[in-house]
């Protein structure tokens, strides 16, 4: 059996694969907060004829030696961290992170969890919560008759009301950093929960030991770049083509060398 035939295969199983993260890529290319993701990919052992250094006679050796690679795999899929752009939205509860950091939100098993997406408002009981009702940690309450509401770059969230004109403070929004943001477990709706990859969550207010501050009334846009990844689209279709052109010219060859036992 021809080798080419299993090495064709392989690098059409990753081009899949790369395929596969261009299209979440291509689909969150709107979703606030998103950041992208890049798949990588090593060669496969190799298989050994002949080892560097080999003695071919009594007076030389083999200055190379004869190495055949077999094929290629998927090592990991990374999230890279670049900032996305900042949309001005005008709503006082919409909120983006202008450098590193993640905000803190509790889930229903009481248990952190993570995201970039600021994208707050307000339940029954006047909590900030996601839009699928996850609160803030620590909780944050504003006020019913609150007329103004206030958050500014450390965190702070201050409001006025008909009763109490002069801003008066009803929370802090903290936010997390980790020294490996990348090895964050991904959940889905727009959330990340710690791993041993990623450390333990550095939380803390906003603008201090290197987390970014808050941007009130803005949002931060997914960091895809759709025409980037059009060409990444156009590369993976191209190497697939060309994975399965060698399966169609290993199986001509087997189809010639048959025809010599008849």
């Amino acid at each position: 059996m021809f080798r080419s035939l299993h090495i064709a295969a392989t690098g059409m199983a990753a081009q899949e694969s790369q395929l596969d993260a261009i299209s979440n890529n291509l689909a969150n290319s709107n979703t606030v907060g998103f950041k992208k993701v890049r798949a990588d990919f090593q060669d496969l052992v190799y298989q050994t004829l002949r080892a560097a250094g080999t003695q071919t006679s009594s007076t030389t050796m083999s200055p190379t030696g004869l190495q055949v690679g077999t094929g290629v795999q998927l090592v990991s899929t990374t999230r890279l961290e670049t900032q996305g752009a900042l949309t001005s939205t005008g709503n006082s509860l919409d909120l983006a992170i202008e450098g590193r950091g993640f905000f803190v939100v509790q889930q229903p098993d009481g248990t952190p969890a993570y995201t970039r997406a600021g994208t707050f408002k307000t339940d029954a009981q006047g909590r900030m919560v996601t839009p699928e009702g996850l609160a803030l940690d620590p909780p944050i309450s504003i006020p019913s008759d609150a007329l103004t509401i206030s958050i500014g770059s450390d965190g702070i969230v201050s409001v006025t009301s008909k009763s109490s004109p002069q801003p008066i403070q009803v929370g802090q929004i903290n936010t997390a950093a980790f020294v490996n943001p990348a090895g964050l477990h991904a959940t889905g709706h727009n959330l990340f929960i710690s791993t041993a990859g990623s450390g333990d969550p550095m939380v803390g207010n906003p603008g201090m030991d290197g987390r970014g501050g808050l941007l009130q009334g803005m949002v931060e846009q997914s960091n895809v770049e759709v025409v980037e990844e059009m060409i990444g689209l156009i590369r993976a279709q191209r190497g697939y083509e060309i994975n399965s052109k060698v399966v169609s010219a290993a199986d001509e060859m087997m189809r010639g060398a048959t025809a010599l036992l008849r």
